[in-house]
């Protein structure tokens, strides 16, 4: 799709380009900002939220919105490959399961520094995705989808059985872990506040991963990877960079999801989670930045809600995914351009 652009005579009155300088290319097709101001609007928001919970006499809600960036984290760690690479995995949820482990049983062993357990969770996390994709990835479609799948599967059955971590009962963590700097993590607000500086640091990262030549190569890869080929990229080295880090964020999803239910259990690596990490990054919008926090936040928001009227939530919640598929089928970020463009029609028309 070729962009029509204007060329304008510089204004007198304007300062001169610098001598060698280059002007900056317009956004094109594979960019994706973060919106600096519905941005800014959102973390004054999410910085407030405790403040305002307190006031309110609503603590049980930092807890609630703490579980929520957790959950955002490990699902935009799967948008990266799913939105961005085009690597459908149903397994991602073992490499949150396994950051967790890593980090539960570091912490049982007496390392309960956040500054050691939390990078190791990360580093767990990678090296388990880059041995998983560096086979895993020698497949398309279908089989890529199974073998992620039994890999996962593979992991969830090997710390049932392992009794020394608790098996099937799960293994319970002496305490959260310690952060320094003058801060409690045993505090619910506190921990609120370290993930929320987490989060938010790593959507800054990633923003400007995709914006990089490298996020532009995975993008193109994921539209025509058999053109990506015929030019001579690195497709396969791409594509397991990519599926490495994305593993290493869910591993620190895991260690952040342990530390704040003070549990960690083999169910959090079964499929159905994998199948759940899916579901918030379709709610949300595949492909977008923020993609999986819009969808973690719809997701365990209605669950919430819903559980408070009934034990069958799972059936509101299919209702709510299927109107979200039918009225934004890109998920609920895309639902700003398609109200501008039902707009922008009905002004033609009118």
């Amino acid at each position: 799709m070729a962009e029509h652009m204007s060329i304008e005579s510089p204004s007198p009155l304007a300062p001169a380009a610098p001598s060698g300088s280059t002007p900056r290319p317009a956004p094109g097709l594979l960019d994706h900002s973060l919106r600096p101001v519905a941005g800014s609007v959102l973390l004054l928001i999410l910085l407030l939220l405790p403040p305002v919970a307190q006031a309110l006499g609503d603590d049980f809600y930092v807890g609630v919105a703490s579980r929520v960036l957790v959950f955002a984290l490990a699902a935009t760690s799967l948008n990266l490959i799913l939105g961005f690479g085009g690597m459908v995995s149903f397994g991602h949820a073992a490499f949150v399961g396994m950051g967790a482990y890593a980090a539960g049983i570091a912490m049982n062993a007496g390392w309960m520094s956040a500054w050691a357990t939390w990078p190791l969770a990360f580093v767990v996390g990678g090296l388990l995705a880059l041995v998983i994709g560096a086979i895993s990835l020698r497949t398309q479609g279908v089989y890529f989808i199974m073998i992620t799948l039994a890999f996962a599967q593979m992991l969830y059955f090997l710390m049932v059985s392992l009794k020394t971590f608790g098996g099937d009962d799960g293994l319970p963590l002496p305490g959260r872990a310690k952060v320094g700097l003058g801060l409690d993590l045993s505090n619910d607000t506190h921990f609120y506040y370290v993930v929320l500086a987490v989060v938010v640091v790593v959507f800054l990262a990633l923003h400007r991963l995709v914006n990089a030549r490298f996020g532009h190569t995975l993008q193109a890869i994921r539209e025509n990877e058999t053109r990506m080929l015929a030019l001579g990229f690195p497709v396969y080295r791409f594509k397991l960079v990519a599926f490495t880090l994305a593993g290493a964020l869910a591993g620190l999803a895991g260690a952040l999801l342990a530390n704040q239910g003070g549990f960690v259990s083999p169910s959090a690596m079964q499929w159905s989670q994998s199948g759940m990490l899916m579901i918030m990054v379709i709610l949300g919008g595949v492909g977008h930045l923020y993609g999986g926090l819009a969808g973690a936040a719809l997701f365990l928001i209605m669950e919430e809600v819903l559980v408070a009227y009934t034990i069958h939530w799972q059936f509101g919640l299919g209702a709510v995914l299927l109107a979200v598929v039918l009225l934004a089928p890109n998920g609920l970020m895309s639902l700003g351009a398609r109200a501008s463009q039902l707009l922008k029609s009905w002004g033609a028309r009118s």
